[in-house]
């Protein structure tokens, strides 16, 4: 397949991914919209490989009808001296321009100041940053940057048009200057420059949100935020923040969700918490009040009245086990919390045996609001497979059907940051850890691509 990269053929990246038009059917799909496909048959174990010219030209295995092409690498950026880990992103969906441009954290773990490996940036700096694309032109560019940023993941554009950003770090081995009594992650807000949104205007830190190993972040219609601790049973709790006042997040406050009787699913509630004023513990807070702990929540994602949640570690049958192959969490937001597990191994999708290369789900991590209200599921696996899960038609809590999108053949690597902006017929994925040493943002469309 030839790669089309938007410095390359901007006429039809624009066509790809900044136009949006009606939904196709493809006749004999299992699934229907504009996303349809008929879903691959298994992993890609048989393909996965470490050679650079297959991991360029179609590091996805795709079902028939789809193409894949590369958006950004690190051809096009190249941020750090001698690490680039892409991340979690999102699109500006509010607006002129939306649709236009495409968000990323990148995350590197410094140590102490001073110690710069892994997070030396090219700029002179170090730390972490914030990079944003432009999607007509192909031209990638920093956003932002800090010497005290770490472990970047999360990010969310909100919708009062700011962007929130987090740090997955369990402890802070690099103090925020306005708040270094942080004992770990805090969540950042960046604003951009409303006439040209490839400048950020200001950023804060949001310590009410609570300190703690932020990844996930989501918000809904009346301007609350959805956060995880992204750590192992018995912590690993899921939070809520409600501000004050609509898009100002420096009041307000912060609640844990408690599933009832100490279960893992069924009845629950946001039970109000009381941080600490100096290190804003989120995990002292919410194991304080009994509040729920799953393992290993990383990303979250609203669907209408549903919040989605990734348990990359969960053991649906023995809560205890931390070793567990993952669940995804649904959690009613109308009236009190109802709490499901949605899809899981011998639920509703295959159990995956690696060794005997059985296709199967496991992992789960980061989470996609698909065109048509289905979710998007990628693995942090290899290889990491990429499903779709229908909604919950029967209201029994789990999903009608989960059917396998995509498999990456890069070996060692695994697809992060799904999404989908403006364009219902477009995904965007992004590639870290990738085998070749370069890590990317792929589109992948059943479009037809001109040349």
């Amino acid at each position: 397949m030839r790669i089309l990269k938007p410095m390359l053929n901007k006429a039809a990246l624009a066509t790809a991914i900044s136009a949006v038009s009606s939904g196709i059917a493809c006749a004999g799909s299992e699934m229907n919209g504009p996303m349809a496909f008929d879903p691959i048959s298994e992993s890609a174990y048989a393909e996965l490989t470490n050679d650079p010219v297959t991991l360029t030209d179609a590091p996805w295995k795709l079902p028939e009808g789809y193409q894949q092409y590369i958006v950004s690498d690190e051809s096009d950026l190249d941020i750090y001296v001698e690490n680039d880990w892409n991340d979690m992103n999102t699109v500006n969906e509010t607006r002129k321009q939306a649709g236009r441009y495409l968000y990323r954290t990148h995350e590197v773990r410094p140590g102490a100041v001073g110690d710069d490996r892994n997070s030396a940036r090219n700029d002179g700096g170090s730390g972490g940053a914030v990079s944003v694309v432009d999607l007509q032109t192909g031209e990638a560019r920093e956003l932002a940057a800090r010497e005290d940023w770490e472990a970047l993941d999360g990010i969310v554009w909100t919708p009062w048009h700011t962007i929130l950003f987090g740090e997955e770090a369990n402890g802070a081995a690099r103090l925020d200057p306005d708040y270094p009594g942080a004992c770990c992650g805090l969540v950042y807000e960046l604003e951009v420059d409303s006439r040209d949104p490839t400048q950020a205007v200001s950023v804060a830190a949001r310590p009410l949100l609570g300190s703690m190993s932020h990844e996930g972040i989501e918000t809904d219609a009346e301007g609350n935020v959805y956060i995880i601790d992204e750590d192992r049973k018995p912590n690993g709790q899921i939070y809520k923040f409600v501000p004050e006042s609509y898009g100002d997040l420096s009041s307000g406050q912060l609640y844990a969700l408690k599933v009832a009787d100490g279960k893992q699913t069924g009845a629950a509630e946001w039970v109000e918490l009381a941080l600490d004023p100096v290190t804003y513990n989120a995990e002292e807070a919410a194991t304080a009040v009994g509040a729920t702990g799953f393992c290993r929540p990383e990303d979250v994602e609203r669907i209408a009245q549903t919040l989605y949640v990734a348990l990359t570690c969960e053991d649906v049958t023995d809560p205890l086990n931390p070793n567990g192959a993952g669940a995804v969490l649904s959690i009613t937001l109308n009236g009190a919390p109802q709490v499901d597990y949605f899809v899981a191994q011998g639920v509703n999708v295959g159990f995956e045996d690696r060794d005997a290369n059985l296709t199967g789900f496991g992992r789960p991590d980061n989470l996609a609001n698909g065109p048509d209200g289905r979710l998007w599921i990628v693995e942090d696996n290899v290889p990491s497979d990429i499903w779709v899960a229908e909604p919950d038609h029967d209201g029994d809590g789990k999903s009608d059907g989960v059917h396998l999108f995509a498999s990456l053949k890069d070996d060692g690597a695994e697809g992060t940051g799904i999404y989908f902006g403006k364009d219902p017929h477009t995904l965007l994925v992004n590639v870290q850890h990738s085998a070749t040493g370069n890590d990317k943002t792929v589109a992948i469309t059943n479009r037809k691509l001109s040349d």
